[in-house]
């Protein structure tokens, strides 16, 4: 069974998500939030989802299509931003409805870019995240930015 990825606790991590896998990256970053780590996560345009583009367009325009009958401005809302899309999928892995799961949500930060306050600081990437390492080469994968402005 591989070795579940553990970061060492420090005041912040900054992960760089360039071609990680959106699933694979969510679920050990809502893990750490849960823990009491505080992530950023820089690069969310750069973010790949396995499946071809037309296949992940699709999903995106389903998912976007629902929306409130009655009154659509009461949510749910689909926000188009790369960090906001990464950002929900987290939320969808940690009980942000409780006390602690709300807590976990404030200590996630996601950026489009490198902002410059990180620019100069040490960028993690997550291993058992990474396409190169779970998508076979032959496979079509999504790049989030580009799901975001289509």
């Amino acid at each position: 069974s591989p070795v579940a990825y553990r970061m060492v606790f420090k005041k912040e991590v900054i992960i760089d998500c360039r071609a990680h896998l959106q699933g694979r990256l969510a679920s050990v970053v809502a893990k750490e939030l849960l823990s009491g780590q505080k992530v950023v996560l820089v690069r969310c345009e750069e973010i790949n989802i396995s499946g071809e583009f037309f296949r992940n367009k699709l999903k995106w325009e389903a998912f976007s299509r629902k929306r409130t009958n009655t009154k659509p401005s009461k949510g749910p809302f689909h926000y188009r931003s790369p960090s906001d899309y990464v950002k929900r999928t987290i939320r969808g892995m940690v009980p942000h409805k409780t006390a602690r799961g709300a807590a976990a949500m404030t200590r996630l930060s996601a950026f489009v870019g490198i902002p410059p306050m990180f620019a100069k600081k040490k960028r993690v990437v997550i291993p058992s995240a990474l396409r190169v390492t779970h998508l076979r080469t032959n496979r079509k994968y999504t790049r989030l930015g580009d799901l975001c402005v289509a």
